[in-house]
């Protein structure tokens, strides 16, 4: 009988859990409505932040005179940063121009699923490249830069699109 009073608040406690399971996911559901219908502003602190410290270390390092007369940078590896670099970029033109500003295609990862993964993949491996290829310029400090570069494109591509 003690088993059995036990089964009963067991079974109590998961009904009670999923109720309010239910109650958030509607209430989830509310608030995904009124973040469609009211879109955040596109330039915030965060975004300033990223491409501003990008700037200075840009200017900071002399990114791009090392790049161009840095003997010790490894250009094989570069290269390859490069090209891959230049597919990600014309991806998220075509995701941002193309698809979102001529088609109108807000979801397009809904539309073209495979951009995303494309994409992603495309990135991991320029950013290996680069890492390996500026290396003997910057050592240590090189991920950082790298990533701060990074961040500072991405928040500066989402102003755009």
């Amino acid at each position: 009988m003690l088993a059995d009073s036990e089964f009963v608040t067991l079974r109590n406690r998961f009904k009670k859990d999923a109720e309010f399971l239910i109650q958030e996911a509607d209430s989830d559901e509310k608030t995904q409505k009124e973040k469609d219908v009211k879109p955040l502003s596109r330039i915030n602190r965060h975004s300033i932040f990223w491409i501003v410290l990008s700037a200075g270390l840009t200017y900071y390092f002399d990114f791009f005179r090392e790049i161009m007369e840095n003997g010790d940078i490894k250009s094989w590896w570069f290269n390859i940063g490069v090209i891959l670099l230049l597919i990600c970029l014309s991806l998220a033109g075509f995701c941002i121009v193309y698809l979102e500003w001529f088609k109108g295609i807000q979801h397009y990862d809904q539309e073209f699923p495979a951009i995303a993964p494309v994409t992603t993949a495309a990135f991991i491996a320029a950013s290996c490249s680069f890492n390996i290829a500026l290396w003997p310029v910057w050592s240590f400090v090189t991920p950082v830069i790298l990533f701060t570069q990074f961040m500072g494109v991405v928040m500066l591509i989402s102003m755009l699109g």
